[in-house]
C-alpha cells in the first residue's frame, strides 16, 4: 500500500467515525483542522487505525504524533518492520 492509498484510507476511517461524508485528510491535517475531531474522536479513529492497518500505538508514539502525515509514517514504519 502506498502513502496515498493509506491516506485515502485514514480519509475514509474518519467519515465513518464523524459520519461526515465530506471529511478529506491531508498529511498536514491536524484534529484542530477537522470539525468534531474532539479526544472522544481520536481514540475511535485511532482504534479503528490500528484495527484496519493491523498495527499498534504505544502511548509515546500516539503523543508525537502532530498532524496525519505523522500518522503515515508511523504506520509505514510499522508495516516495514
Amino acid at each position: 500500500m502506498d502513502r496515498m492509498q493509506a491516506l485515502n484510507q485514514l480519509s475514509g476511517i474518519m467519515r465513518e467515525v464523524l459520519d461526515d461524508p465530506s471529511v478529506t485528510l491531508t498529511p498536514a491535517t491536524t484534529a484542530g483542522d477537522v470539525e468534531g475531531w474532539d479526544s472522544m474522536t481520536n481514540i475511535s479513529f485511532l482504534v479503528e487505525v490500528e484495527r484496519r492497518f493491523g498495527v499498534k500505538f504505544r502511548t509515546a508514539e500516539i503523543e508525537e504524533m502532530r498532524n496525519v502525515g505523522d500518522m503515515l509514517d508511523m504506520i509505514a514504519s510499522k508495516k516495514s518492520a
